[in-house]
């Protein structure tokens, strides 16, 4: 039996693709440029504290140039209502490779990442598909995510679990995933704020308070036991905590930000629960050091937490064939018949 707790990481690996349809280029430059040296940083300090990752990577990034991209689209794009969540009408704009264009291909950047021991590439869909938004179907989501397995499949394997982008979990994708051998999926909190919607469908009050629950505890520790994360039809991995970049005009709330979470990771440490943090490279791509100096202070607590309860830093992977185990433990448990010396 399984007792101690499990630290999971994912980062969700976008570039541009991912804030295309927020920001202009120049206005989110800065950002991208420094996700390069803040994946270097990153990776260096993982391997230093022995601390496994899942880089949920969206799968326009994984080309050399572009004749690679245009020959590799899926076969049905999506036909969203609102067509500026689409990439599609913008490929042609872009660099002829990632020398040319550091913006939309990162081939070499996930060569670097395979590199080093405990970090999965997972798939956050080939264009970084929003499941939810109006005019796009199953059948276009369906094409999406084999366009990404394939091309995730270069890097040694099809990817096994899926991020979600915008975190628009739809549930009737999940079996499409199954068909396509995803096993596990990074879910949201439990708290109504954090429930999943569409994108301009977001309130003002949800955002307010996701913003403070970064800060005080509002929806509780967001922890759970593996055993409890399911397999009907996929393992939920849900998140914890996304870990907001650091901001100069809250310098001053940044101790009560590192409490929250260091508070939450001694709770699922304690009570062999699992604490599943998430974030964007790109948003370390400005204010490097004093986002890297913010994690070193988590993952430094994860260390000694796994020198004092066994708290265990696992990829989504991982941590889904030990979701597995237990839940056929379960089962055997509920069908086992009792011993005379157990009635």
């Amino acid at each position: 039996m399984r007792n101690h707790g499990t630290f999971i990481i994912s980062l969700d690996f976008e570039l541009n693709w991912g804030v295309h349809d927020v920001f202009t280029l120049e206005q989110y430059e800065k950002n991208l440029l420094g996700t390069r040296e803040a994946i270097d940083k990153m990776l260096e300090l993982f391997d230093n504290l022995g601390i496994r990752a899942t880089w949920a990577t969206v799968g326009m990034l994984f080309f050399r140039n572009k004749e690679e991209l245009m020959n590799n689209l899926p076969s049905n794009l999506p036909s969203y209502t609102n067509m500026e969540f689409s990439p599609y009408g913008k490929i042609g704009d872009i660099g002829e490779n990632e020398e040319e264009d550091p913006f939309h291909y990162g081939q070499s950047l996930l060569k670097k990442i395979s590199q080093y021991e405990g970090q999965e590439i997972s798939t956050h869909t080939f264009s970084h598909y929003y499941c939810l938004e109006e005019g796009q179907t199953a059948d276009q989501f369906e094409a999406d995510l084999v366009a990404s397995l394939k091309v995730s499949s270069t890097f040694g394997r099809p990817a096994k679990s899926i991020v979600f982008p915008r975190n628009q979990l739809n549930i009737d994708y999940l079996k499409i995933c199954k068909k396509h051998g995803i096993e596990s999926f990074r879910g949201n909190e439990k708290s109504w704020i954090y429930k999943e919607s569409k994108f301009h469908k977001e309130s003002p009050l949800k955002r307010m308070l996701r913003l403070a629950d970064c800060y005080v505890n509002i929806t509780g520790h967001n922890t759970y036991r593996l055993k409890n994360a399911g397999k009907a039809p996929l393992v939920n991995l849900a998140s914890s905590r996304f870990l907001r970049p650091y901001e100069p005009k809250l310098k001053s709330l940044e101790k009560l930000r590192l409490r929250r979470i260091k508070k939450s990771l001694i709770h699922a440490a304690q009570n062999g629960e699992v604490y599943h943090l998430w974030w964007h490279p790109h948003n370390f791509g400005k204010d490097i050091e004093e986002n890297l100096q913010f994690l070193t202070e988590i993952l430094e607590l994860v260390f000694r937490l796994n020198k004092q309860y066994g708290f265990e830093s696992l990829t989504m992977g991982e941590a889904t064939k030990i979701a597995f185990q237990l839940n056929e433990e379960k089962r055997y448990e509920k069908i086992r018949p009792q011993s005379h010396y157990e009635m």
